[in-house]
């Protein structure tokens, strides 16, 4: 998106209509810009600033957030059943999507297990063997963390383990 323009003749801008002089200048949709003008239509951001991608519909040139806002398609998570917009990052399992927050052992949260211990948040990602020495539960995944998607119940592997065992995911229909 961005290039150095060759010594010789100027180009115009296509947001603008003036020549370009800078010696940087941005080339998005076959047209040249100044880096000021090259903005989304909706929030006014430079395009150039935050990353490679543009979209454009409807004759607007959009942000990448602004675009999902607008054209993009939301739905609800599986877990809160609340809505989900369609900018916000998700986690999925098969066809489900999750807020990320939702993203947690639905067995653990429901039992409300310790959420905190020695004043340390367990919410969130520390390394799963100090959480074992210190008996912190974790409701939340982490990335790499092992889940398993038992009758569309997203459950740590303790939960789910025990559920085998007890033979608890017999019964339920999926």
């Amino acid at each position: 998106m961005l290039s150095v323009q060759p010594k010789g003749k100027q180009k115009g801008c296509a947001g603008c209509n003036r020549k370009i002089k800078d010696r940087y200048l941005l080339k998005a949709l076959d047209k040249y810009w100044h880096e000021d003008c090259l903005k989304c239509a909706c929030c006014d951001c430079r395009l150039g600033e935050v990353g490679s991608t543009l979209y454009t519909k409807a004759n607007l040139i959009l942000c990448r957030r602004d675009y999902l806002r607008l054209f993009g398609t939301t739905g609800n998570c599986a877990a809160c059943s609340k809505l989900i917009p369609a900018f916000e990052m998700v986690m999925r399992a098969r066809d489900n999507v999750y807020h990320l927050d939702c993203f947690a052992c639905q067995l653990c949260n429901q039992r409300g297990l310790a959420l905190e211990m020695d004043g340390v948040a367990a919410g969130w990602c520390q390394s799963r063997e100090e959480a074992n020495r210190r008996f912190i539960w974790y409701l939340r995944f982490c990335v790499g963390d092992k889940f398993f998607l038992k009758n569309n119940m997203i459950l740590c592997q303790m939960d789910y383990e025990e559920g085998q065992l007890n033979g608890s995911f017999e019964s339920q229909v999926q």
